[in-house]
């Protein structure tokens, strides 16, 4: 009799571990059954790179395995591979194991696919996993395949990926005179959605010129929620090699527009800043020439700054987008505005946040200029969401 009791609180607790634990999240394109039946007989065009898995296989792969008829892969910044530098030439060229014929969309022709390329498919697929910043390029290639699919009344299916950022949004809106190759649509820094959700607020808000409309299917991923931290498998790029650089670099990126290296060349980019001029600060680096940072700024020189690696996540989180780090660097280096280059407002996307440094103001107190954008963009981008925030 007691061993009977024993398996059965032994069953009951087996049943009760399973409920509790959170059940894993399905990438859109694990769900086949979903976009499948809408490719037979077309002609396929991806656009992917190397985070673009179902499982341990690629999506091209997959497809092609399944006797899909692929013709093209459009490769964003960084290729298809993920191995090339930020705003590097990405060459066209054929992968290698499946024959297909591989298009950069990186290549100089600002990202938006000719008529000869549109002409090939009937359908793009875009699978890549984004990192949900208003400078993280793929969601700018993306909404130019968009108004490029609109305008030659080509099919796009989305297969989404979660957003690990995307418990959160903060930062200002897109001042428009700013928009540039790191900056495209009215969004925060931070906008906290999905490329699927994106697309169909794109869609939504008639941001493709002419206010053109694209056919967008999105496969959704299944069991996420906008406060699910996403552990990503893959990173999404060569300098963004872990979670911690993905949570810091919304802040740290500030650092492209100025003469703090933030770490390329180390095996540790985001995660630190400083500049061999920098006093008081015991920690120490020294860029180097490597596979995706091969010119890095301060290039084999002794840096003097800041190790962020410590920073606990949840400190991360609370902060947000934060000054902090730009500032200690700027009021530390004494340069005043030499400090700052024109790109500073690209990635900022507005000119009060130079001036407000330099006038001695607080991250808390620049901060408070961005409130008003972050409540607007919430409402405006609510209608679009497809996951629980």
């Amino acid at each position: 009799m007691k061993i009977i009791k024993v398996l059965v609180i032994l069953l009951f607790c087996s049943i009760l571990q399973t409920y509790s634990q959170p059940a894993k999240v399905q990438v859109g394109a694990e769900s086949t059954q979903e976009y499948f039946p809408l490719l037979k007989g077309k002609r396929i065009a991806v656009m992917s790179n190397h985070t673009g898995m179902v499982g341990d296989e690629h999506l091209v792969d997959l497809l092609v395995k399944n006797k899909y008829n692929v013709v093209a892969i459009f490769s964003p910044e960084h290729g298809f591979r993920g191995n090339a530098d930020a705003g590097e030439h990405v060459s066209s060229s054929v992968d290698q194991k499946t024959g297909v014929p591989i298009r950069s969309l990186y290549d100089g022709d600002a990202g938006k696919p000719s008529k000869e390329s549109m002409d090939l498919f009937d359908i793009m697929i875009i699978d890549i996993q984004d990192v949900g910043l208003r400078f993280y390029t793929y969601y700018i290639t993306m909404a130019k395949l968009m108004d490029a699919c609109a305008e030659y009344n080509k099919k796009m299916i989305i297969l989404d990926r979660p957003n690990p950022n995307g418990h959160y949004v903060d930062g200002p809106i897109l001042d428009m005179k700013y928009k540039s190759g790191v900056g495209w649509l009215p969004i925060p820094v931070v906008h906290g959605m999905t490329l699927g959700e994106l697309a169909l607020m794109i869609n939504g808000e008639g941001w493709l010129p002419e206010s053109r409309i694209c056919d967008v299917t999105v496969v959704k991923c299944k069991n996420y929620t906008h406060q699910t931290l996403y552990q990503l498998p893959i990173a999404p790029s060569p300098n963004l090699p872990d979670m911690k650089a993905i949570y810091l670099y919304p802040s740290t990126c500030l650092f492209e527009a100025t003469p703090v290296s933030l770490g390329r060349g180390t095996s540790f980019p985001f995660e630190v800043y400083g500049h061999p001029n920098m006093k008081g600060y015991t920690f120490s680096f020294t860029p180097r020439s490597i596979e995706g940072a091969k010119n890095p700024p301060q290039l084999n020189r002794l840096c003097y700054g800041v190790d962020l690696r410590n920073v606990p996540d949840e400190e991360i989180f609370k902060n947000g987008f934060d000054l902090s780090y730009v500032i200690d660097a700027y009021r530390n280096l004494n340069l005043d505005d030499h400090f700052f280059r024109p790109f500073f407002e690209k990635l900022v996307g507005v000119d009060y946040i130079r001036k407000m440094i330099i006038d001695g103001k607080s991250a808390q107190e620049i901060k408070e200029m961005w409130k008003g954008d972050v409540a607007k963009f919430k409402e405006q981008r609510a209608p679009y969401l497809l996951y629980e925030e």
